[in-house]
């Protein structure tokens, strides 16, 4: 992810307000300025954006499901230029393919689209805390929501995981139409002639006045981002190949080593302080979301072995990567 700010479109109040909810009580709840609906762009951090999201579930109360609402509320007014586009695309493999793309702006999460034998599509968080269950299940439903508005046909994932599954998902997997199973990722997966099943919005004309300006907006935020920002984005990438060193960083990010630690000290940083920072934060994300071994662990994280892992996280912590598991 280039930056750490991401836009709510402006007609998230009018959608908040549809759904029977507050936005006055839910900015309220989420600490966040009662004028925010009136500001150009809406900005929000990560934590903010999740604090929204808690709020909203808090609000729409414990007898509803509030994910499905939202599946079921959604429709072509309320999409932003990035989602638009994608109702322009021809499928849903291209509809997930654009929208990859563009997610920085709209959302703090990377999709990941795999377009094989069948259409997997993967939600990446940000390394820290868990997202919001209303968050990620609204993401996963998103895809059929989408799916069934541009087809016009009662479109059905062939799979769906998610870390922390709702305590009760019968809504979901009933407005699905297929089971929630437990997995290390949140993803969805749908069969091939689904995700080939031509889009009857198709409107290439359209999309060609859109990508313009979301291409001007994508590169606006990367511009935005930091030095320290974008090392740790090629962190993400470099470490769970196995390199933690900076040439692969400075590779992913064209520059030199030399150039990068002295933009990197102007910004009162180094690469190791981002590196240890990157994997401490991945270390606790992998620990408490999902049932990777220690050794699985160790290997994303960029160690030749489990015990220089040990040794490192208990530096960090002072305690052990089984204590912060078992807790």
């Amino acid at each position: 992810m280039a930056g750490d700010r991401f836009d709510l479109e402006p007609s998230i109040r009018a959608f908040v307000r549809d759904l029977g909810i507050s936005p006055a009580r839910a900015l309220r709840r989420a600490e966040l300025p009662a004028d925010l609906f009136t500001r150009q762009p809406i900005e929000l951090s990560v934590p903010e954006y999740y604090r929204f999201w808690d709020a909203l579930g808090a609000e729409g109360g414990a007898d509803r499901d509030l994910a499905v609402d939202i599946g079921k509320a959604i429709s072509v007014e309320f999409f932003s230029p990035p989602m638009f586009g994608a109702l322009c695309s021809p499928n849903l493999t291209a509809a997930a393919q654009r929208l990859a793309v563009h997610k920085p702006l709209i959302g703090p999460l990377r999709i990941d689209v795999d377009a094989g034998t069948a259409l997997t599509i993967t939600c990446v968080w940000p390394p820290g805390p868990k997202p919001p269950i209303l968050l990620a299940a609204t993401e996963l439903i998103f895809w059929v929501a989408l799916a069934r508005i541009a087809t016009r046909e009662q479109i059905r994932p062939a799979r769906v995981t998610m870390p922390s599954p709702p305590a009760d998902p019968s809504a979901m997997e009933s407005y699905l139409g297929a089971r929630v199973r437990k997995g290390s990722r949140s993803s969805i997966t749908f069969t091939a002639a689904d995700a080939g099943r031509p889009f009857l919005t198709e409107n290439e004309q359209m999309w060609r006045v859109f990508a313009p300006e979301l291409r001007r907006r994508l590169s606006d935020l990367q511009a935005s981002a930091t030095i320290a920002d974008r090392v740790r984005a090629a962190l993400l990438e470099t470490l769970p190949a196995g390199d933690p060193s900076i040439g692969a960083v400075t590779h992913q990010l064209a520059t030199s080593a030399r150039t990068l630690q002295r933009q990197l000290s102007h910004e009162g940083t180094s690469f190791q302080t981002i590196l240890t920072r990157t994997r401490e934060d991945l270390a606790r994300h992998y620990l408490t979301n999902g049932d990777l071994r220690t050794t699985d662990i160790a290997f994303l994280l960029g160690y030749d072995d489990t015990n220089s892992f040990y040794r490192a996280f208990k530096s960090w912590t002072g305690t052990t990567p089984d204590a912060v598991r078992a807790g």
